[in-house]
Formats: C-alpha cells, structure tokens, sequence
C-alpha cells in the first residue's frame, strides 16, 4: 500500500471510529453496563420538619453583664414548658423571681440574681445557676438538695433550649444550660423544660467567650432576673 492510500485509510478508519464513539445510541450504552441517563429532573431533597415545642406557660428573663463590656450586654427571654416539666418549671422560676428564701442546705438565697455563667464551651452549651459555690459544683433547688428528672419528653432536636445540667440521673438542683448546637445525645440524660424567645444575639455573644476549657474569657454575670406575664413584652 503507497503512502498517501494508507494515510486515506488510516483518516477513513478514525471517522468511523469517532462516528462509533460519539453516535452510539443511548439505550445500548445501558444495556451494556453503562451509566445510566437521567431522564427526569432531579427532586429537591426534603428536609426534616421544624420540631414542635410545647406550649409556654410561664415567661422568665436574666439581664446579662458582661465585665469590661457593657454595649454587649443585654436580655434574654426565656420560655417555660409548665404543663410538660411542672416541678422543674417552678424550680426555675422561683430562683428567676427570687422569692424563696434561703436554700435548706447551703443558707444561701434562692435567686439567679448576681450569680455567674461559668462555663461556656463555644458552639456546645452557655452554663449557670451555680447559686451557692459559683464555679460549677454547687447549686440548691427550692425544694432542698436535688431533685429527680421529671420527663425527658422533650427532645434535644434544636438549638437554643434550656435543659437542666446535673451531675447524674436524678441530680438536678439549680445549674442549667443553654444548648448552642443540636445536642441530641444529651436526650434522656437531661431535662428540657424550656426556650429561648428573645436576646438570640445575646447568646451568640456569649458564645463568642468560651474557650475548650469551658472557663469564659470574661466574666459574665447574671445581674438581674425576674418573671414576666405571658403576654408581657420585654423591655
């Protein structure tokens, strides 16, 4: 074969291996084993439905203070599950209204007023109510000492609820926390009996002092707190 035939049959050759590799119909490449062709528009994935919390029977509220920096202090709004957790609610809002007297055990007030957020670990959890050693291992319900976990109906399936902290099963007293992230391997090992309503910038502010020890970079004082009507609105 000359040159210039060989090189027609040669260009000739790969035509007709291109026509081969780009024109094979659809239906072969499936039958063959091959990738299969959408042949319909893709369906938007669909999300989990919003969680529905239970009603709100009581309204509390903490002024918070943040030493060194006053501008970013401010309210935070909380609301309490009454008919679901009935003995947690009002242990939580009789420390917020401060009307109890003095603990049993520790002689000390029964108030939320002037104690400290003392732990704080960033996109976790914003911790307080240690009314009597302030450092996190104390704290005194109104009822005296500990008192058992009410329900764990409630699930930790969202963010910003406030759960009681404890030490164990059936050891809650005052010390509660504010989840930052969804915490659903806390369900059935601490109580929620509320939530967040008002002063979501003031969590993430609060956020923003945590360090992996816990310990906050500022002092954050709970420098007033108090009971609200449901239908009251916040300063």
């Amino acid at each position: 074969m000359k040159m210039n035939e060989a090189l027609a049959f040669n260009f000739r050759f790969s035509l007709l291996a291109l026509c081969l590799l780009f024109f094979v119909p659809v239906s072969i490449a499936e039958e063959g084993g091959g990738w299969p062709v959408p042949t319909k528009k893709a369906e938007k994935p669909k999300m989990d439905p919003k969680p529905e919390m239970p009603e709100v029977t009581h309204k509390v509220y903490f002024d918070i203070e943040i030493e060194g920096d006053k501008s970013q202090s401010g309210r935070i709004v909380l609301g309490l599950f009454g008919t679901v957790a009935p003995k947690t609610v009002e242990n939580f809002r009789g420390l917020c209204a401060c009307n109890k007297g003095v603990g049993k055990l520790s002689g000390k007030p029964l108030c939320y007023k002037g104690s400290r957020i003392h732990r704080i670990l960033p996109n976790f959890i914003i911790q307080g109510g240690d009314i009597t050693h302030g450092n996190g291992t104390g704290g005194e319900s109104i009822y005296g000492g500990h008192f058992e976990d009410e329900t764990f109906e409630v699930k930790h399936n969202k963010k910003l609820l406030l759960s009681m902290a404890n030490h164990g099963p059936n050891s809650n007293g005052s010390q509660f926390f504010i989840n930052t992230a969804k915490v659903s391997w806390l369900d059935k090992k601490n109580v929620v009996f509320g939530m967040v309503l008002e002063g979501d910038d003031v969590i993430k502010t609060l956020d923003t002092l945590g360090s992996y020890s816990g310990k906050p970079t500022a002092e954050v004082i709970i420098k007033d707190s108090g009971v609200l009507k449901r239908n009251q609105k916040s300063k």
